[in-house]
Order: structure tokens, then C-alpha cells, then sequence
């Protein structure tokens, strides 16, 4: 194998996970536009915003870092991360909201088009940049892989303190 080949092979150890990640997001957003009930469009929705929480997550507190000097287009990560934002805020707002709500879908929608083109934008642009770089690949899968468990395992605690938080609370 050579040398590009060598690197090729172990950038895929960092960026067929992320792949992966835009993969099942996709066909969140799809499940979500043939969803008839709120039962089922809910679920998606949880499913859709942990998943981008996990992923963006493991870009912005290692990948990126490490990306950003092996990119070409100096406004590339600048644009990445303002999607980046731009999610967590439409996030933020889903969360405040149910099914029913009059918006729902609609800004469910608009989050799926953001996520679109930031994935079309990644694979398409940011990728192939990187991929070509000779970062420390093993390195990075290993932080990344990292990442994930420390995000897992920091939802996790805060879904454990939430719920002893609701048993706390008085009866009215």
C-alpha cells in the first residue's frame, strides 16, 4: 500500500464514523417526513437530536481542532461551526416544544435542510481536505471514540439526575 493509501486507510477510522452519523441522521429526517402520528414524529425527533448533539459534540471539542489547519478554504471551518450553532439553537428550541405545537414540523424541517447542506458542505468539501493531510489518524480516532463515551456518559448522568430530580418534587 502506499503512502496516500496508508492515510486514506486511516482516515477512515475518524471519518466513516462521522459518515455513518449523517447517514442515520438522513434517514431520521426522512422517517420524519412520512411520520402521520406525534407519538412517532417525537421519537424521531429525540432520536435525530441526540444523535446530532453526539456528533457535533465529537467535531467541535476534537476533530475540528485538528482539521482546521489541514483545510485549504480558511472560511470553511468558520461556516462549519456557525451550522454547527445554528442547530444547537433550533435544538434548543425543538426541545421546548411538542408534536402539537403549531411550528413543530415546520422548524423540524428547517433543521433537517441546515443538517443537509452541512453534510453535502463536510462530505463533499471538508473530507476530502483532510483526508489528504497526514494527521495523526490514530490519534484522533482514539480521542474521538473518546469523546463519544464522555458525551454518552454525560447525558447519561443528566438523564439519571433529572429523573431523581422529578421524584424529588413534592405532590401538589
Amino acid at each position: 500500500m502506499n503512502e496516500t493509501g496508508m492515510i486514506e486507510a486511516q482516515a477512515s477510522q475518524v471519518l466513516d464514523p462521522l459518515r455513518e452519523d449523517h447517514q442515520k441522521v438522513k434517514q431520521l429526517f426522512e422517517q420524519f417526513e412520512t411520520a402521520t402520528d406525534g407519538e412517532a414524529k417525537q421519537h424521531i425527533v429525540e432520536s435525530a437530536i441526540k444523535a446530532l448533539e453526539e456528533h457535533s459534540y465529537v467535531e467541535e471539542k476534537v476533530l475540528y481542532p485538528a482539521f482546521e489547519p489541514a483545510l485549504d478554504d480558511e472560511h470553511l471551518m468558520d461556516e462549519s461551526l456557525e451550522e454547527h450553532h445554528v442547530v444547537h439553537l433550533l435544538i434548543a428550541e425543538l426541545k421546548k416544544m411538542s408534536p402539537g405545537d403549531q411550528r413543530y414540523d415546520a422548524k423540524f424541517t428547517v433543521l433537517a435542510e441546515n443538517v443537509r447542506h452541512h453534510i453535502k458542505e463536510e462530505e463533499g468539501h471538508m473530507f476530502p481536505q483532510v483526508e489528504e493531510s497526514d494527521l495523526d489518524w490514530g490519534y484522533l480516532a482514539e480521542k474521538a471514540t473518546d469523546a463519544r463515551h464522555h458525551f454518552s456518559t454525560k447525558v447519561a448522568r443528566s438523564v439519571k439526575q433529572s429523573g431523581k430530580a422529578k421524584k424529588a418534587k413534592p405532590a401538589s
